[in-house]
């Protein structure tokens, strides 16, 4: 049975009910896992990473989730037909995959004019006291973001091997890792969006790092340091290393 639970917000500004899950892509460095299934359809812990996190959307309240689908896609919609506490959505991206940026626009219309979150079908983590989405709920600002990005420190981080990704100042302002630095947090693969951001995308494939820059330029890029543990499972051995975390956490 899903976890339905939904955690009460504090905000007095208006929290995502929508939310887009990016699950299209082809999970090369889980071969030869994907050879038979799609990434997000591997298990970690008795679970798929798409259900890990879809329970998190379900916990924060959302009530409908866009999933975008292209390799192996047909195995993806028969799964989420099972879930009866969301409204599943898809997103087909069969004839084309259109890239992180490219599929969130090609979603748009199902996602509607207000902020949305964006989850990574191939990344999860261990909540902490309060769910991580709520916590971005309660400190989201439209008059000042237009990204939010959750973030994990490095040492929070378990299957990531990468000299992170963005520094941030006391406020939440972000700035990227400059070449050849080294920086103290890494993007979990959890964020709200403003969806006017895409008013001028291009037509077709594009990387979302094209939002995050754009973002960036206008002073409009914030994040949120996660609390709890970030497991990013892009491996065969990350998926063993996320299950030893989770043992860990439950003892």
């Amino acid at each position: 049975m899903q976890d339905t639970n939904v955690i009460a917000h504090k905000s007095k500004n208006q929290v995502p009910k929508k939310a887009m899950v990016l699950a299209a892509g082809l999970g090369t460095r889980m071969r030869p896992i994907t050879d038979k299934i799609p990434k997000p359809l591997v298990e970690v812990y008795g679970k798929t990473l798409l259900d890990h996190g879809l329970d998190a959307l379900a916990r924060s309240g959302v009530e409908e989730a866009v999933i975008n689908v292209h390799y192996l896609a047909d195995q993806i919609e028969a799964h989420v037909a099972n879930r009866t506490d969301l409204k599943i959505i898809i997103s087909d991206e069969r004839d084309s995959l259109l890239d992180s940026g490219g599929g969130i626009a090609n979603a748009l219309p199902h996602l509607g004019e207000d902020p949305f979150y964006l989850i990574n079908a191939d990344s999860f983590w261990i909540e902490g006291y309060e769910p991580n989405l709520v916590r971005m709920a309660n400190e989201w600002n439209k008059q000042d973001m237009d990204i939010m990005l959750l973030l994990s420190s490095m040492s929070n981080a378990v299957g990531f091997g990468s000299r992170g990704d963005f520094s941030m100042d006391p406020d939440g302002r972000l700035e990227r890792r400059g070449e050849k630095k080294i920086a103290p947090f890494a993007y979990a693969g959890a964020a709200i969006l403003d969806p006017a951001i895409f008013s001028k995308a291009p037509k077709g494939a594009f990387s979302l790092n094209r939002q995050f820059d754009e973002a960036l330029e206008k002073d409009r890029l914030f994040g949120l340091r996660l609390e709890g543990l970030w497991l990013h499972v892009g491996t065969p051995d990350a998926i063993r290393e996320a299950e030893d975390a989770i043992a860990k956490s439950a003892a």
